[in-house]
Order: structure tokens, then C-alpha cells, then sequence
């Protein structure tokens, strides 16, 4: 059975609170990956996120594998009315998440994800850097359309509009894959905006090359943004989770978009990220590793 790594950590930036929500946690021979980027504001977008999150959690935590597409589609849905219940039972006018989640199962070596909104899921296979999600956003559908390329839209003034969102009152539509096959070596992050657009491929391919280990890779991605001290720096947070063996998929020089690997380590064991109170504000959150 292949061995799963996984390490995690949320910050919050420039921000004056964190809105963002993550967790990662064992089920069986298999591993779940969750993290919401809520807004909203007055604290709305972190109660969405962790709305989302802790109805994901309960819905893969929960389930008897192999994971099923429609499982994880349901558990998004399932996140949707749970924040939607939040906006009306509240009276809060304003209050979504984005979610991306990730679920591997090591013993049946397949992985299936599922995303809505502009938090990304990417994987480095055999030294090559993917995007496997695609942003449900307004550049997005400009770049599709032929009228943006992916350099403007990086300064583009509605790049941080969605058309999709949990919590929206349209009727929403989850990507959701069929199930993958996985490889040794393969390596996936889980990450909101405000960490990929910040990091982009090349960082995350750099310091992945010279990481040894998950929680190391992430560490050096997050010590290079907070070097960086952008003034305006959103939440910015990540799941880092490796198969197998990643030193193998080493490769001798990045592609035109980035690549990246990492060398082997103990297996770690972690219990899922507690999901904070409202009242709480804390700058930093991290998966207890």
C-alpha cells in the first residue's frame, strides 16, 4: 500500500481576520483533504468556511470507501445548504466559501477531487507542475473566451470575482472527477488564492525540489510570502499531500510551467484540524503534525 504524508498550515496574512478554513484526516486506507476560502465580511466568510469544511469532514470522515464521485458531489451540496442555512438563520446578507477537497485512497490507488470557486488543487507528477482545477471565476471565462491571456489577468482589477460559490442562492454545479489513478511520487496541493497567487509554479516547484518532507515544503513556500510583506496580503493557506515515494519523480530541470519533487520521510499520523469558534482570531492555524 502506497504511504500517504500530509501537512497543512493557514495564515492570516494582512488580513484583519482569517476567513479561511482547512483539515485533513485519515479514513481507513485513505486520506481526505479540505479547505475553504470564505468571504462575506464582519466575520461572515469564516463562519462559511467553516461551515463548509466541518460538513465535508463529517460527510468523508464518515463514509464507508471506496470513495464515489457522487459521494464527494453530495458532500459539497451538502456544505452548500449547510451555509445557506447560515445566511438564513442569521439574517446575514452576505456570506459564501469557495471549497476545494482532495480524497486518496492508498490501498485501491485511485484519487478523486472536486472544487468550486478559485481555490486550487494541483499535482506535480514526473517533474511536471498541473492545475488540475479550473477557477470559477470572471478572468477565467475571459482567458477561456480568447479575450485575456493568463499574464493580465494576473493583475486584472475583477480577478477575484466568482461567477460559483458555496453559499450562492443559483443552483450550483461542483466539478467533480471520476477517480484517477495514482502514482508513486505524485504530489498535490490543495491551496487558496491568496497562497497561489502569491507562490505561483515557480516557488512551488523551487522549494519542492529542495523539500524533505510535506510540512518542509509548505514552511518554505509560506517563509517566501511572508518575506515577500505585501500590504495587502489576503489569508493565505495550503494542504500539502505526498504519495509514495516523491524523490523518484525527481526531475533534472523544470518545464516552461514549473515542475518540482521531494525527497522521503517517516509517515505521519494526524488528527483533524480542530474547527474554531466564531469568536476566536487567530493569526495562524496549522494541522498538528
Amino acid at each position: 500500500m502506497l504511504k500517504i504524508r500530509v501537512a497543512a498550515c493557514s495564515e492570516q496574512g494582512a488580513r484583519a481576520n482569517n476567513e479561511d478554513a482547512i483539515v485533513a484526516h485519515e479514513n481507513g486506507p485513505g486520506w481526505y483533504a479540505v479547505l475553504a476560502d470564505g468571504a462575506g465580511g464582519h466575520r461572515n466568510g469564516a463562519e462559511a468556511a467553516r461551515r463548509a469544511v466541518h460538513r465535508m469532514q463529517t460527510s468523508l470522515g464518515d463514509a464507508t470507501l471506496p470513495w464515489r464521485p457522487e459521494l464527494l458531489t453530495g458532500a459539497v451540496l451538502a456544505a452548500h445548504d449547510d451555509v445557506r442555512r447560515g445566511v438564513e438563520g442569521t439574517g446575514r446578507d452576505r456570506m459564501h466559501t469557495t471549497v476545494v477537497a482532495l480524497c486518496v485512497d492508498a490501498q485501491r490507488n485511485f484519487a478523486l477531487w472536486t472544487h468550486v470557486g478559485d481555490s486550487r488543487l494541483y499535482r506535480i507528477r514526473d517533474g511536471r507542475i498541473d492545475t488540475i482545477t479550473q477557477d470559477d471565476s470572471v478572468v477565467q471565462m475571459l482567458i477561456e473566451a480568447g479575450l485575456l491571456t493568463p499574464e493580465q489577468a494576473e493583475d486584472h482589477p475583477h480577478k477575484n470575482h466568482l461567477v460559483a460559490a458555496l453559499g450562492i442562492e443559483d443552483e450550483l454545479h461542483p466539478h467533480t472527477t471520476s477517480p484517477q489513478p495514482l502514482r508513486d511520487g505524485d504530489v498535490f496541493l490543495l491551496c487558496s488564492d491568496g497562497w497561489w497567487g502569491s507562490a505561483g509554479d515557480t516557488l512551488i516547484h523551487d522549494t519542492l525540489r529542495a523539500a524533505a518532507s510535506p510540512d518542509d515544503w509548505l514552511a518554505s513556500m509560506r517563509a517566501v510570502i511572508e518575506e515577500r510583506g505585501l500590504p495587502d496580503q489576503d489569508n493565505f493557506s495550503a494542504i500539502a499531500l505526498w504519495v509514495g515515494e516523491p524523490a523518484l519523480a525527481v526531475a533534472a530541470e523544470a518545464p516552461a510551467d514549473a515542475a518540482g519533487t521531494a525527497t522521503d520521510e517517516t509517515a505521519v499520523d494526524s488528527g483533524p484540524v480542530p474547527l474554531e469558534e466564531e469568536e476566536e482570531d487567530e493569526s495562524t492555524r496549522r494541522m498538528p503534525l
